[in-house]
This record gives structure tokens, C-alpha cells and sequence, in this order.
């Protein structure tokens, strides 16, 4: 299996199983969304908490050029090293919410 396809599995595989926790209060479902075409994952929450609804991503992942960018992560100890424990090395993983993870563009 080439890299990609790993990738791909590992991130629906942790994305996944933070589907499967239950928030401690409302009431409020988990839904992945896997969009292997554009390879872009999440994990978002929708319902009704104390008369309010409850809407958005928890984690939103994308791979393009053989790296994971954990584009948003909510989750309160952070998903990338779950990624790492399942197989994906650190150094293909970048922190795209935080400004010095970013790649630098060559001009």
C-alpha cells in the first residue's frame, strides 16, 4: 500500500474513532465526512445543547503532496499523535492552525 492510501486510512480510522464519543451533555450527534476525492476529513457535531444548536468542525484534515494538515483540531489533547501512534511520522504531519507550521513559499 503506498503512502497516501495509508494516510487516508489512518485519518478516517482516528477521525472516526472520536465519532464514536458521546458529548457529556445535549443532545448532540458526531458526523464524519470523508472526501477521498479532494482528500478532506472531518469530524463535525451538530444538535441541540440548552436551547441552543450546536454546529461545526471538531477536526478538519486535509493530505496534499504527502503531508497531513490538521487544519482545525478541537479535540481537547489534540489528534496528531494518534496519527503518529497508528503509523503517519511527525514529520509528515503539519500543524496548519499555527503560523510557524505553515510551509514557506520558494519565490
Amino acid at each position: 500500500m503506498d503512502s497516501l492510501t495509508t494516510y487516508r486510512e489512518i485519518v478516517k480510522q482516528v477521525i472516526s474513532d472520536y465519532a464514536k464519543l458521546r458529548p457529556s451533555h445535549g443532545d448532540i450527534h458526531l458526523d464524519t465526512v470523508f472526501d477521498e476525492r479532494q482528500d478532506r476529513y472531518a469530524l463535525m457535531q451538530v444538535g441541540w445543547d440548552r436551547g441552543h444548536r450546536v454546529r461545526g468542525n471538531l477536526i478538519y484534515v486535509t493530505i496534499d503532496s504527502g503531508k497531513v494538515s490538521i487544519e482545525y483540531d478541537g479535540m481537547e489533547c489534540g489528534i496528531m499523535q494518534d496519527l503518529i501512534d497508528r503509523g503517519i511520522p511527525d514529520r509528515d504531519i503539519i500543524l496548519a492552525f499555527l503560523p510557524e507550521s505553515r510551509p514557506t513559499a520558494i519565490v
